[in-house]
């Protein structure tokens, strides 16, 4: 039986998950996997492009997921944002220790990391359309503003959150719901020109984790 591009993903993640690093070759992950090379590349180009490709299938599973909800067609920006960040971490947290065998926990390496791109770009285009919205809605306030700032700012907030969450030992990961709200209230109020309280708010948060 031939394999898929997803049965070929779902295998990557276990050899992953058994063996600690991926597969030194092709060759080698195809004889495990008794699948022949000519199924591997028919699907993929290389072990890099399925390593990508995990990420950015669990960013298309959230918008999936959220696509579903009728509810979320209705809500303003804010409330996306918040809707994808809250099923895309339960989305990590269902695959969590692959993503803790492929993540490092020092946020300085996640922009070098090669499997994060795809998931860049998904994302940014995402964030693009989300904050397109709400400069339109405020577009005399925030015409100075481009839109790939608000991009550019809002993939380096998911990598701090993620970082945040690759770290965050409590129950239900409930300290990284609370982070993830905190983070999008300071956020959309520093667009709407209303920080100070909630960016306070956020600092306080991160102190009080930093000294625990």
């Amino acid at each position: 039986m031939a394999k898929t591009k997803k049965s070929i993903l779902e295998l990557y993640m276990q050899w992953i998950l058994e063996h600690g690093s991926e597969p030194e070759s092709v060759y080698k992950f195809c004889k495990e996997n008794k699948l022949t090379e000519s199924e591997f590349y028919q699907e993929y180009g290389s072990l890099k492009a399925v390593e990508k490709k995990v990420f950015t299938t669990f960013f298309e599973k959230t918008i999936e997921l959220l696509e579903k909800n009728e509810e979320y067609q209705q809500y303003d920006s804010r409330e996306k944002l918040l809707s994808f960040y809250y099923t895309f971490f339960e989305i990590l947290t269902a695959n969590r220790s692959y993503v803790l065998a492929a993540l490092p926990k020092n946020i300085k390496e996640f922009n070098k990391l090669e499997q994060l791109k795809g998931l860049r770009e998904h994302f940014s285009t995402y964030a693009q359309e989300i904050f397109a919205e709400q400069i339109k809605s405020e577009a005399k306030r925030l015409e100075k503003f481009k839109t790939n700032t608000f991009q550019e700012a809002a993939w380096a907030q998911l990598l701090v959150v993620m970082r945040f969450w690759v770290n965050d030992e409590s129950a239900g990961f409930e300290k990284t719901d609370i982070f993830i709200e905190k983070a999008i209230m300071a956020t959309f109020d520093l667009v709407q020109n209303t920080p100070i309280k909630s960016v306070l708010d956020l600092g306080k948060f991160l102190y009080k984790e930093a000294i625990a």
